[in-house]
């Protein structure tokens, strides 16, 4: 089986009560038990997690390397900037995700420093971005 790290930034744990016309009303533990189960169904062994600490996403990353685990990852922020995080995530095989268009939103948004070592981008989907990701990790 499969092992998957869902590993998600600063700010995902406030989804259904921060921007709901952004974001949408599902909250954060709504969207990890939904991610488990579709990653069970799909015939992956699936952990999900959220920080707003830059370390512990960054700790996650290198248990993730060094279990041999795809990550799917929603970097929130840290996406824009941190160079810490992208050293991290290519490590790893892993597939950026983002609930919201980032590149309808504001200017600062449309740059990603993962982008270039993912094995692919989900933007915009909602939170259906999470299924899209472990459907594409689940047929490679």
């Amino acid at each position: 089986m499969t092992k998957v790290f869902v590993l998600n930034g600063p700010n995902l744990g406030r989804l259904g009560t921060r921007q709901p016309e952004v974001y949408g009303a599902v909250t954060y533990a709504q969207l990890a038990e939904h991610v488990a189960a579709t990653g069970e169904g799909l015939g992956l062994d699936v952990d999900v997690r959220q920080t707003d600490h830059e370390g512990q996403m960054i700790e996650w990353l290198h248990e993730a390397a060094d279990a041999d685990a795809w990550v799917v990852i929603n970097a929130g922020a840290w996406t824009h900037y941190s160079y810490a995080v992208a050293d991290a995530a290519a490590l790893v095989n892993y597939v950026e995700v983002h609930i919201s268009n980032v590149y309808a939103r504001e200017e600062f948004r449309h740059h990603s420093v993962l982008s270039a070592g993912a094995k692919g981008v989900i933007v915009g989907c909602g939170v259906g971005g999470y299924d899209l990701a472990l459907a594409h990790i689940a047929a490679r």
